[in-house]
């Protein structure tokens, strides 16, 4: 790398379909928001020619704006596909958003990619959360690449950055994280700052000047030879150090010199085995230029250090009823195998798919099987459907280039698949297929809303069922006991955008209204009560009397009814309806309209009358009765409790578990995990944390994760208690 001229190749950067998985490359840029990454696609499309000027997409003669397409990406914060070509290879570049609250499209992107190239900005650095999606893909051995950009910043230092990510990164071998390049200063300006103009090749000890708008190729000077030589060295023995040849070290070491040649396939064999890191530079090119600084040596690592889809793993696949299935995966002539990793919603044409082949060939208008498994409880259906695609195409800012077919390891947008969500797996229809779906954060900011009109309400759940269709990382909940339509989020940001999808792409106003945690009732002690239902009002009337005790029992219990009449005071076949009106009556509440558990309820006495006496009757009067003793006794407002698991930097222990008890919660210990992180479980009141994904990422600067699930009900504090009954009654 970096041993080879490149000219601006033109129209051979307009990527379209690729005719073998050898020549697919497909790479997700990663990093913290405002780093650089959308400007980085759109210097490497540029360069590759995709772009005939900064900020404009050609494509056949058809310009559009790609300043558009930026904004557009930014506002909707979605994944995004800029195909290009290089040296003959399709590159698949998957933009991700840098906002915590998308990790969603990000996890995507990294299904959908083979290898990861993390964006770092000189002047902001490392942010912990991008080094958690480092250890993620660290965790599946996925090849990546270091891009430090902004080298234009005053204070911006490559080689101090280079030594930042070094230990971010490196774990405990931050040799495997070394620079192919190092940054070319041009003539110090006024201010002491020196430009950053071109870059120099460490393997090939040669200068790279990007001044003129173009990469222009010369030999170092002499007495620049010892700081190169020295970098080089340190690069050299780094790459040795992971060949697959053991006696390469011990070669170079005794004094043999190492050609270049042999260096550079080692290099790549170490980048594409996910064990070796390299650190490059790159800028956007400056203005009326073609080629941005360090764009060339990145497209050429991507093409020939990254691996190629043949080389990746494949997920586990079954059978519908979960046989598994062994394909050789990544071969064209194999069954059919696809994912969506993307949906979106276009006003002229619809529903498009974003699909990753994995295995054989996607047609256009052919019909496939969309299979979606496992995500029933964020609202979405399971499902199993032959449908017909439309058109495939290959996206580029707002044009939509024909393809026709996608092959195995290629990328490629599918349109007219109503029922196809992101996640689902598409098959041939001959041969349905599953694929595991891929890890997706649990969303845990709660977002109440109810339609802001009626011609609203009537488009509510169609609009609703479209966004969760779109986004995995979305649950929604129909809360039987609250009533209230819950969109469950990643964060405010997230919560956000789906407000602005609802109203703008699927025409639905509504209002964000406070979230109410499903509260309980329970007896606080034992109390008896009657109830009479007696009616006559001419013809046939209504009698009904019963006598009920009524006392608490353990938390978790639930409602037991228990029959303890004698002599038939209560007919045999009303006694099931005092317990039904009992049960009526219990599950809308006693007092502050909240369902009633953990009681039991004894049927002691009552009265019949021979023509009178109904099963209606009598359900009404085990309601009223339930109604006395709730009256004459003490209640208790109950609320739900949640296991909480906080998964912490271990500097940031301390103000967590501060803020834990300050929300009324109990730590139950904690535990040491590698990485210098603490785990800490403790059980909080679930009306506590409502916001707490937001809190415990502001408190810990991201780098923090929590998980939460339902423990159990218990008694509220009286004074809270108090408060929220005052709340209710003010509000009616």
């Amino acid at each position: 790398m970096g041993d080879k001229a490149h000219t601006h190749p033109g129209a051979a950067g307009r990527a379209t379909a690729a005719d073998h998985p050898t020549s697919v490359r497909n790479v997700v840029l990663v990093g913290h928001a405002g780093s650089g990454k959308t400007t980085l696609v759109e210097a490497l499309a540029l360069t590759a020619g995709a772009l005939n000027r900064a900020g404009r997409v050609e494509n056949g003669g058809c310009v559009s704006d790609y300043d558009e397409m930026e904004h557009r990406q930014q506002r909707s914060v979605q994944l995004a596909l800029v195909p290009v070509e290089w040296d003959g290879i399709k590159i698949n570049i998957l933009d991700t958003p840098g906002y915590a609250d998308f990790v969603g499209e990000l996890r995507a992107g990294l299904r959908a990619a083979d290898a990861a190239l993390f964006v770092v900005s000189a002047s902001d650095g490392v942010d912990g959360s991008t080094r958690m999606v480092w250890d993620e893909c660290a965790a599946v051995g996925m090849p990546r690449a270091i891009v430090i950009t902004h080298l234009e910043a005053a204070r911006a230092d490559f080689e101090e950055m280079t030594r930042i990510c070094a230990d971010a990164f490196g774990g405990d071998d931050p040799d495997a994280v070394l620079p192919l390049y190092l940054p070319l200063h041009g003539p110090q300006a006024p201010d002491g700052h020196a430009p950053v103009t071109g870059l120099i090749g460490l393997l090939a000890r040669k200068l790279f000047d990007y001044s003129s708008g173009e990469r222009q190729e010369s030999e170092p000077d002499e007495e620049g030879l010892p700081l190169i030589d020295e970098a080089r060295s340190m690069l050299i023995e780094g790459i040795i150090s992971e060949s697959e040849d053991e006696t390469l070290m011990e070669r170079y070491l005794g004094g043999e010199e190492v050609d270049v040649k042999t260096l550079v396939e080692d290099l790549e064999r170490a980048v594409a085995r996910g064990v070796f890191f390299p650190v490059l530079a790159a800028a956007p090119a400056a203005e009326g230029a073609r080629q941005g600084l360090g764009t060339v040596e990145l497209l050429e690592l991507v093409t020939r250090g990254f691996p190629t889809p043949l080389e990746r793993a494949a997920p586990r696949i079954t059978t519908l009823d979960g046989t598994p299935r062994e394909l050789r995966m990544c071969d064209p002539d194999e069954s059919l195998v696809a994912e969506v990793v993307k949906t979106s919603s276009d006003p002229y044409v619809g529903r498009i798919s974003l699909v990753r082949v994995f295995s054989g060939t996607l047609r256009a208008d052919q019909t496939v099987h969309v299979s979606g498994h496992g995500l029933a409880d964020r609202g979405h259906e399971d499902h199993d459907v032959d449908e017909r695609i439309g058109a495939l195409s290959t996206p580029f800012g707002k044009q939509q280039r024909p393809v026709p077919r996608a092959i195995a390891g290629d990328l490629a947008c599918v349109t007219k698949l109503s029922r196809a969500e992101t996640g689902d797996t598409l098959s041939a229809k001959e041969d349905p297929l599953l694929m595991a779906p891929w890890e997706m954060p649990d969303p845990l900011l709660p977002l109440a809303i109810r339609a802001h009109s009626k011609p609203d309400e009537d488009k509510l759940s169609q609009g609703l069922a479209r966004l969760v269709a779109e986004d995995p990382t979305m649950r929604l909940e129909q809360n039987q006991d609250t009533h209230q339509v819950v969109l469950w989020c990643l964060g405010e940001a997230h919560a956000d955008v789906a407000l602005e999808r609802l109203r703008s792409r699927y025409g639905v106003q509504v209002d964000v209204v406070p979230h109410r945690v499903s509260l309980r009732e329970t007896f606080g002690d034992r109390a008896a009560g009657r109830g009479r239902h007696v009616k006559q009002s001419g013809g046939h009337g209504q009698y009904a009397v019963c006598e009920i005790e009524v006392e608490p029992l353990p938390g978790g219990s639930g409602i037991e009814f228990v029959d303890k009449v004698v002599g038939g005071a209560v007919p045999r076949q009303f006694v099931p309806s005092v317990e039904k009106g009992v049960r009526a009556q219990a599950a809308r509440g006693v007092a502050a309209g909240h369902p009633l558990i953990d009681v039991r309820v004894t049927l002691r006495d009552g009265k019949a009358h021979s023509v009178d006496s109904s099963d209606a009757a009598f359900q009404t009067a085990g309601a009223l009765a339930l109604r006395e003793a709730a009256a004459a006794a003490r209640i208790h407002l109950l609320e739900p409790v949640a296991e909480v698991n906080v998964l912490i930097g271990d500097a940031y222990v301390g103000a967590v578990m501060s803020d834990l008890s300050g929300r009324r919660g109990k730590v139950l210990g904690t535990e040491q995990t590698s990485g210098g992180r603490t785990l800490v479980r403790a059980e909080v009141p679930e009306i506590e944390i409502g916001r707490y994904a937001v809190d415990l990422r502001s408190l810990t600067h991201g780098t923090a994760r929590f998980d939460r699930r339902y423990a159990r009900h218990e008694p509220m504090p009286p004074q809270i208690a108090e408060r929220l009954r005052e709340e209710l009654r003010t509000a009616s």
